[in-house]
């Protein structure tokens, strides 16, 4: 969860089951104790689903209750951060316009996909209902969507 590194700490929060308050403590220790020391969050997902009927405490719980003890805000790394995308981009010289970001969560999978310039496909086999896709309050909009990937015609 958190290690130190050449001198500098390094305190990660991410989707773990096994989390108990010795995590939360050694993680705020970690980074109030070490100069320097970086909160890297892999993403804010208030929920998950391990089957297909239950929704159970995502990453993001254990991030804000990191970002609680220590008042600090941690850098997200994944989605919708644009960090990864500004990595892709710079490493392989690829171009958004040509990419398609397909995931199943409107607030982090269309919502990365949006930020950072990407067509965007919805699939409807995962987070995202499509009563939910269709409900009057909701501001995110992918350019397409399905019920599953297997409706695509690849071949």
């Amino acid at each position: 969860m958190a290690q130190q590194a050449n001198g500098v700490g390094q305190g990660a929060a991410g989707e773990k089951r096994e989390w108990g308050h010795g995590q939360f403590q050694y993680a705020s220790l970690c980074i109030r104790e070490n100069p320097g020391c970086l909160f890297i969050a892999t993403n804010r997902d208030p929920t998950g689903h391990m089957t297909s009927v239950q929704e159970w405490p995502g990453a993001g719980t254990m991030v804000v209750a990191v970002s609680c003890s220590v008042q600090k805000e941690p850098i997200v790394v994944g989605k919708p951060s644009s960090f990864l995308m500004d990595f892709l981009l710079k490493s392989f010289n690829l171009e958004t316009s040509r990419m398609c970001m397909v995931g199943d969560r409107l607030d982090t999978d269309i919502l990365f996909g949006q930020n950072t310039g990407c067509k965007t496909l919805l699939v409807l086999s995962g987070v995202t209902t499509l009563p939910e896709l269709q409900d009057a309050s909701n501001t995110i909009h992918p350019d397409l969507y399905t019920n599953s990937v297997y409706d695509l015609d690849m071949y």
